[in-house]
């Protein structure tokens, strides 16, 4: 069984997955946000093809880690999913995970074009893989 991870943006939403051991982390897709109801089942065809057992969804905080609006939306996002799914969905800080996928897509030279469609899916592993090492300690 794996772990999902989700990056939820207002226009795309990222998509990672784990190994089966829950060791290693891996960029999957992005998914457009809207409508939900496509969102809802590409997501429920990628849970049952890669036979998930937990969904991480990443919360953002402050640097403070106080929770702002953006906080208050990805609620919302985790509410309709609870509603829609019987997976246990949980949420993990997922501060600076953004920045550090673009730093990572530009050090290896990913034109900016492309570095759109990647960031969402590669904040999502950056945002799994944190939650996988904590699991090893």
């Amino acid at each position: 069984m794996r772990i999902l991870a989700l990056d939820h943006g207002t226009k795309r939403i990222g998509v990672a997955i784990s190994d089966e051991l829950k060791m290693i982390a891996q960029p999957l897709e992005f998914i457009p946000a809207e409508p939900f109801a496509n969102f809802l089942a590409r997501l429920k065809e990628i849970l049952r093809e890669k036979q998930v057992e937990l969904i991480l969804l990443g919360m953002p905080r402050n640097m403070d880690g106080t929770y702002g609006p953006a906080a208050l939306k990805v609620q919302g996002f985790a509410a309709a999913l609870r509603g829609a799914l019987t997976i246990p969905i949980e949420t993990w800080d997922e501060r600076l995970t953004s920045v550090q996928a673009n730093r990572f897509l530009i050090e290896g030279g990913v034109r900016r074009e492309k570095r759109k469609e990647k960031v969402d899916k590669m904040a999502a592993a950056i945002l799994l893989q944190s939650y996988l090492d904590s699991l090893a300690k």
